[in-house]
């Protein structure tokens, strides 16, 4: 589906010149990016990078427009996607015939069903790895958040991707290079129009990070070569979609689609998360509310995935987590002929970018959107919203095809912490930030003490 240009009354992007916030920008790229989306107010904003004039498009509409009615002509490519596709290859976060067939193969794993399998060996995962929380906690002991979340959450995700597969000193070689590459690929992700021959910062941790995920991922494929047993799990899914006949599929592809999986549900969960206590920190009444109902509905159990339906404010809390800080907080598209969108004529071969952080904070779609309030997302208020004003997982044809999975992780994740911890925020070193990059890391390091609940049992 394409626009009639011609029925639209033309009208001019707000431009953004590179020289009038290049300073800014240098300083704070992304409290220079959040002036810029708040001041064109939903409006298509014009960004004059200099060598590129990517458009900015953040209103509920023109959102709709570019991921859903006209997905076919806004695709993944481009100079702003080079960063990605460098990583990914050709796999589920690619574009054409590459990603239909990577969506074919995967979306299987991601079925009601087999969710449900997932689900119960996810929650035991959970359980046992935050549960090793409980020396440090009778110590009094802080923890560091990040590094915590992210060990719970790798080992969930580890039976997600590799059920039984991959033996543990493998899964410990995966985890540093993937946070080598999650913070060096920020530049790159920043300025993707500066060719490969020009050096910048983190592009040696990243080569490195990237060697040792290529090594560890190609050695396990290769001992699944000719047998890839049996499980619900993404790696052999995709094993056996490579050893059916004439599939034309080789490693490269099983790698592309295994670092793909790997790094959108390792990462972005483990960040989210981690904003996760700063937010809470900042509303005692948020975390009474959420005893109140994991008390009642859990108690001293083990969280199950069938807790979870009792639990509507947790899922609240995790929605009003995303919507602040989303999964992917900005992504591109390439127009492949011409549109308009608002009325602003869009050429073929122009990229436009869309941020669901800009959109989650729009004040003309959001009440009071700095704060964070889980009652926005009753079903009653959801009912009321705009498809898409609230979008973290993306939306579309491309939506991500985990989001079930993230959101009961995260769900069990927070429910397994609260029945057992009373967490306090450590106070932080100066105002808590973000930090721009392909995730939106904190400016700092968080801590955490956690105090032992009191149990019935």
């Amino acid at each position: 589906m394409s626009v009639d240009v011609d029925a639209v009354p033309v009208r001019r992007a707000k431009n953004f010149p590179l020289y009038r916030t290049a300073s800014r920008f240098i300083r704070d790229p992304l409290r220079e990016i959040l002036r810029i989306g708040t001041a064109a107010g939903g409006e298509v904003a014009r960004l004059d990078l200099g060598a590129s004039h990517p458009y900015v498009v953040t209103h509920p509409d023109h959102v709709q427009q570019v991921l859903r009615q006209e997905s076919q002509n806004f695709v993944r490519d481009g100079t702003f996607w080079r960063p990605l596709h460098g990583l990914f290859g050709d796999s589920i976060m690619s574009e054409y015939a590459e990603w239909e067939l990577s969506k074919r193969v995967l979306q299987p794993v991601f079925s009601t069903r087999t969710i449900r399998s997932l689900g119960d060996h996810m929650a035991r995962a959970i359980n046992d790895a935050v549960r090793q929380l409980d020396e440090p906690a009778r110590a009094g002991r802080p923890i560091e958040v990040m590094p915590e979340m992210g060990r719970i959450v790798h080992d969930t995700v580890i039976k997600v991707l590799f059920g039984d597969k991959i033996r543990t000193a493998e899964a410990d070689r995966l985890i540093p290079a993937m946070e080598k590459l999650a913070t060096s690929i920020a530049f790159r992700f920043l300025l993707p129009f500066v060719p490969k021959s020009i050096p910048l910062p983190g592009d040696r941790a990243f080569a490195e990070g990237l060697r040792v995920m290529d090594e560890t991922l190609y050695e396990l494929v290769d001992r699944f070569r000719y047998d890839a047993g049996e499980g619900y799990d993404i790696f052999t899914a995709l094993c056996k979609a490579r050893m059916t006949e004439d599939s034309g599929l080789d490693d490269n592809w099983v790698r592309d689609n295994l670092l793909a999986m790997w790094a959108t549900s390792t990462e972005t969960t483990t960040v989210a998360l981690t904003w996760l206590w700063p937010m809470l920190d900042r509303r005692p009444e948020v975390t009474d509310r959420l005893r109140a109902e994991i008390g009642e509905g859990v108690g001293d159990d083990a969280v199950r995935p069938d807790h979870l339906h009792r639990l509507p404010y947790v899922r609240q809390v995790v929605q009003e987590l995303l919507r602040l800080y989303p999964v992917g907080w900005i992504f591109p598209r390439i127009a492949l002929n011409d549109t308009s969108i608002g009325g602003v004529p869009v050429k073929a071969g122009q990229t436009v970018l869309i941020s669901p952080f800009l959109t989650h904070r729009l004040e003309s779609v959001w009440d009071r959107p700095l704060e964070f309030d889980p009652e926005r997302f009753t079903a009653e208020r959801n009912r009321a919203r705009h498809r898409y004003a609230y979008f973290p997982f993306g939306g579309g044809p491309h939506q991500c095809i985990g989001r079930h999975v993230f959101n009961m992780e995260a769900e069990l994740i927070l429910t397994a912490i609260l029945s057992r911890y009373h967490p306090s925020l450590v106070p932080a070193d100066g105002p808590v930030e973000a930090r721009i990059g392909a995730t939106l890391r904190p400016n700092q390091p968080l801590y955490l003490r956690l105090r032992p609940a009191e149990r019935s049992r």
